[in-house]
């Protein structure tokens, strides 16, 4: 379903070629980021025109961090078209990016909120460290989960961050302690999709039939690879790192097919067990924050208690 949330006045008609460029990019896309804006701002009461600004912010940083992204991994396709740094060249695909995280500023700057401006610009920035920290590793076969947590935490977990916290800041809201637990379940949220996301690399919850070991193929070791890896051998290392299929790589586990799939589920199961504590800790802050709101406005914790479900168990939850 194609998800178009700008207005013409947005992009210069001038320009016809960055237009249709945006057009593409922005069809497909499932809006889930600005779709949890609304979860957060519907509760609060925040009028139409400024869930519409908040929703715009947080579409345009991102779908300028997947031009970005595609340019610097050399991904080829972006949901499931051409990518644009090959369909409009490398120099449109970055210029269109910049351009989209100009209008954020230009559009924010119209609410007159000073300090949800500072908050979005600081966002920004760790949006683009945690591309230039990825980047980096790339070809590392030896980084931590750690490691990767601190990329995914400003890569990932910053957009997550604002859709939670921006709303209460277009209100003027700026309690302390609400946004201490905010921060925390927008962190929570953003390794537990990531997480998620990485296991479908390796076919696990892969309803969507994502395309199988693509990371680590493309010279990336994500987050369950860093952690199946974590104990090796260097000869297991090198024979997962050369894994073409699935199977070749939980050979990687044992010379005996049925003993080494029984370990590779072992490990999904540590690795889902501890990203269970995640969830429970997530559901902690969640209780947190119902003592920090309005008694109007308890609708939020009902909209926002069964995102782990979707985002990491990858399962619609249960009614």
């Amino acid at each position: 379903m194609a998800f178009k949330i700008y207005s013409e006045k947005d992009f210069p008609a001038y320009l016809p070629k960055l237009n249709q460029l945006y057009d593409e990019l922005f069809s497909g896309g499932k809006g889930f980021r600005s779709k949890l804006v609304g979860m957060v701002a519907n509760p609060l009461g925040i009028d139409a025109k400024t869930q519409l600004l908040l929703n715009q912010t947080i579409e345009f940083i991102h779908n300028a961090s997947l031009l970005h992204d595609d340019l610097v991994d050399r991904s080829n396709l972006r949901r499931g078209k051409k990518a644009a740094w090959l369909k409009y060249t490398p120099e449109y695909a970055v210029l269109a990016g910049d351009y989209l995280l100009a209008r954020v500023m230009m559009n924010l700057s119209s609410h007159g909120n000073i300090k949800l401006v500072q908050y979005t610009s600081q966002i920004i920035s760790d949006l683009l460290e945690g591309e230039w920290l990825q980047d980096s590793i790339v070809g590392d076969f030896f980084v931590s989960v750690d490691q990767l947590d601190r990329v995914h935490n400003l890569k990932t977990a910053s957009l997550f961050k604002w859709c939670l916290r921006a709303p209460f800041m277009a209100q003027d809201r700026y309690d302390e302690n609400l946004h201490q637990v905010l921060e925390e379940m927008g962190t929570i949220l953003g390794q537990l999709f990531q997480r998620g996301d990485d296991l479908l690399d390796f076919d696990i919850r892969n309803d969507e039939g994502k395309v199988l070991l693509g990371d680590l193929k493309s010279g990336y070791l994500n987050s369950f690879g860093a952690f199946i890896s974590k104990n090796m051998t260097r000869p297991q290392i090198d024979q997962m790192i050369k894994s073409h299929t699935l199977d070749e790589l939980i050979s990687c586990f044992g010379s005996n097919p049925a003993d080494a799939k029984m370990a590779f589920a072992a490990k999904v199961s540590e690795f889902d067990a501890i990203n269970e504590k995640l969830i429970q800790l997530y559901l902690h802050h969640l209780s947190q924050l119902e003592k920090l709101i309005n008694p109007s406005e308890m609708a939020l914790i009902q909209n926002l208690k069964p995102l782990t479900e979707i985002l990491y168990w990858r399962r619609k939850p249960s009614s």
